[in-house]
């Protein structure tokens, strides 16, 4: 995660945000997927409406997680406001791999405070030498979260309503490419996902997740 962090930073500044805001979006936003796709719509041309549509998009997974970890983290309300910043991908897979509560729990918290000082540490990295490392494409970064998310869609890949989703999603937004500004081809490709609820029915969904 601090790798991913580092290339975050690098193509911020390269985008043209300066370090502060590069820092500001990893400690207050703290989700990678929508940091990425804001200064990626942003550096494509994109209206500031189709990045901020994009990255809320992809963050929108965060709040369907938090159902899933509430019941695990009680406590004041304080709490849980941290808890619900830090609850990610990473923090949440951990949590749920455990076979007990309290397991679940410190997993939780074990990866989402190590994970949050790290991307942020890399970030850091990333944006300070970003400017005497060149055109991030030429190392490859601009490729790295894509790469991950591709790993981490490969199980949902292998059932059928990840497959299915996968194959629409990616033909909506191929269409959309030469048609539509930066960014909006990320948004409607979400249309994907009620298309193969349809399809395939919400049992077969439940049964395969």
């Amino acid at each position: 995660m601090g790798v991913f962090g580092a290339g975050f930073g690098v193509l911020a500044v390269t985008t043209g945000l300066s370090i502060a805001q590069a820092m500001a979006m990893s400690l207050l936003v703290f989700t990678g997927g929508s940091q990425f796709a804001a200064v990626g719509v942003i550096d494509s041309g994109g209206t500031l409406a189709a990045a901020l549509g994009s990255a809320l998009l992809l963050a929108a997974r965060n709040g369907i997680y938090g159902l899933t970890v509430s019941r695990l983290l009680p406590g004041v309300w304080w709490r849980r406001a941290i808890a619900a910043h830090l609850t990610i991908d990473e923090s949440t897979a951990l949590a749920t791999g455990q076979a007990d509560d309290r397991d679940r729990a410190k997993a939780f918290w074990a990866a989402g405070l190590s994970v949050f000082v790290f991307w942020n540490l890399g970030t850091l990295i990333g944006a300070v030498s970003g400017s005497g490392l060149g055109d991030p494409a030429d190392l490859g970064l601009d490729a790295a979260f894509p790469a991950g998310f591709v790993a981490l869609a490969m199980p949902a890949i292998r059932r059928r309503p990840g497959l299915l989703a996968a194959a629409i999603g990616g033909l909506i937004a191929l269409v959309c490419i030469p048609l539509t500004p930066a960014g909006v081809p990320i948004l409607a490709a979400a249309a994907a996902a009620p298309a193969v609820l349809a399809i395939v029915g919400l049992d077969e969904v439940e049964r395969t997740t």
